[in-house]
């Protein structure tokens, strides 16, 4: 009996001997405990193991399923996405549409990530990714809940169509002629039409690629949700940060960081090639007065900063600049620009423009007359400033919406001039729409700001914080300016409280930034389709009411 045995044996052994025993000895009840004991811990499985072993059930877990075809593929899960798949199902109720994404979430924003989630006062804001707007107001950084989704194995069964999201899988290769895709597990799903809005990938230096693992480990390039987690993590537990680049992403994060650092012995540097901070975007005098505003977030800036080198030594990265200065900290973060996703061009035969990258697009949004690409990685011809490439969340949204609308039959041109926004911290804030470029002329118009001129106090009047969800639907209703007299206002007293200002080419205007001014971007987009000359653009600065009290 006590001979070893199959496991599948070993439970009949048990329950013939305990019958047997308690009829052969007067004391049987408790031998046979005894032994019911023994055998069991000798010869059985873990009860666990028994318990849950049955048969006829395979006990791995079923793999994910999902269509083979889907009359609307999504390539990507940023905004543009989810963007197009909303504007989808507004034309075409029962649509069924799938949007495939390499990440492991449900299609979010990304401008939180380096702006308002930074501000909040929840320790557990990492896990809950809900922030509170300038306005107050609270909110995900997702666009929807779960229940918003159908699960993507429901596509094709579910009576009105619906929007599933297939995450953790990335499309690696796209046959355009016989409308198919296979996914990274060689998995393929057809499509009857396509977008693709890869969005892009975060810039490094070479010399950071270069300098090894111990310095890569220790950098970050600043993008999804898992970098806002990390990120966090760093500026609690490090005692300086180093955040290389001086546009939009390094100043926005400059700005979170340093105000943390108010609040612990955190070191915060931020280095960058240009004169000052948005160097290559605002005109000279406002940038160096930007500059300053984030020297008081608590900030250390250094300009005109080219990297060298970056090596690990003693427990800390030493950043040698080209001109023999010498900076340490514990952390990087590349803040270097973006790189347009165009992984799928060679195997879809798609054209990357050569000047600006991305997708190369007509003014629909078209690659092939089924396949549409929006969001950062297209290179679009916009009618009125020709052909373009933008990274903005707005742009994101204006383009997924019009990819959408044109993969439902609307044939509309890209004529919609995306905006952007730009906050550093709840006091300075600026939006900007058309071709912002320090290289062109650019002629200012300021006024003394008044405390209604924040970002803050923006919001509270038009209650919503991610600007472009209101603003993009707007349209101007009047151009003519106002007949009050404009103040005069000394560029050089270096006050730069509000004010708008104008890009040039050619005497046109392409381009308008407006300085703590804002929901007057149907003006500005207004004015940017007009396309005209204007002899006194202290007469079109009148159109935003900047000399309002």
């Amino acid at each position: 009996v006590l001979a070893p045995l199959g496991a599948g044996k070993r439970a009949c052994v048990t329950l013939i001997v305990f019958p047997v025993l308690l009829i052969l000895t007067p004391f049987g009840l408790y031998f046979n405990i005894i032994c019911f004991f023994i055998l069991s811990v000798s010869f059985l499985p873990p009860l666990s193991l028994v318990f849950m072993q049955t048969p006829a059930v395979d006990s791995t877990p079923a793999s994910l399923k999902f269509p083979s075809h889907a009359p609307y593929l999504l390539i990507g899960g940023g905004t543009a996405s989810f963007a197009a798949a909303r504007s989808i199902r507004a034309r075409d109720p029962g649509a069924r549409v799938l949007i495939v994404t390499d990440e492991p979430d449900l299609p979010y924003m990304r401008p939180p990530l380096s702006k308002e989630l930074w501000f909040s006062d929840d320790p557990s804001v990492t896990e809950t990714l809900r922030f509170k707007q300038w306005n107050g107001k609270e909110r995900s950084i997702y666009f929807q809940p779960p229940s918003f989704y159908i699960n993507p194995e429901q596509l094709d069964s579910a009576e009105n169509g619906g929007v599933a999201v297939l995450t953790g899988r990335k499309v690696v290769h796209m046959d355009v002629r016989g409308n198919k895709v296979k996914l990274d597990d060689d998995t393929e799903i057809s499509y009857d039409k396509c977008l693709i809005a890869t969005g892009g990938v975060p810039r490094n230096l070479q010399v950071i690629e270069r300098a090894g693992e111990e310095v890569m480990k220790r950098t970050t390039l600043f993008r999804k949700i898992e970098d806002f987690k990390s990120l966090d993590k760093v500026s609690r537990n490090m005692k300086s940060i180093t955040i290389i680049g001086g546009g939009f992403l390094g100043s926005e994060l400059a700005c979170a960081l340093g105000r943390r650092s108010t609040e612990s012995d955190l070191e915060v540097i931020q280095m960058f090639p240009e004169k000052g901070n948005m160097g290559k975007v605002l005109p000279e005098y406002l940038s160096n007065w930007t500059t300053e505003k984030v020297k008081k977030e608590g900030v250390k800036i250094i300009s005109e900063a080219l990297v060298k080198s970056v090596t690990f030594k003693d427990d800390t990265l030493e950043i040698k600049l080209k001109d023999g200065r010498l900076v340490k900290t514990d952390h990087i973060v590349a803040a270097v620009g973006l790189e347009p996703n165009v992984d799928l061009a060679k195997s879809a035969g798609l054209e990357v423009d050569s000047d600006f990258g991305g997708y190369r697009v007509n003014a629909e949004l078209q690659a092939r007359s089924n396949i549409w690409v929006a969001g950062d990685a297209a290179c679009f011809y916009d009618i009125r400033l020709g052909r373009r490439r933008v990274e903005h969340h707005d742009h994101a949204v204006v383009s997924g919406r019009l990819a959408g609308e044109n993969m439902t039959g609307a044939s509309k041109p890209y004529w919609h001039q995306s905006m952007f926004w730009s906050d550093l911290g709840p006091d300075v804030g600026y939006e900007a729409i058309g071709i912002v470029d320090s290289s062109l002329p650019t002629v200012g118009v300021f006024a003394k700001a008044t405390a209604k001129d924040t970002p803050k106090a923006a919001t509270e009047q038009s209650g919503t914080g991610i600007r472009s969800e209101s603003e993009t639907e707007d349209t101007a209703t009047s151009t003519v300016a106002p007949s009050t007299p404009a103040p005069a206002v000394d560029q050089n007293r270096d006050d730069y409280g509000k004010g708008v200002i104008f890009y040039l080419r050619d005497k046109v205007v392409v381009g308008i930034i407006l300085w703590n001014v804002f929901n007057r971007m149907p003006i500005a987009r207004k004015i940017i389709k007009d396309g005209e000359e204007h002899a006194d653009l202290n007469e079109v600065a009148k159109l935003f009411n900047i000399h309002e009290d």
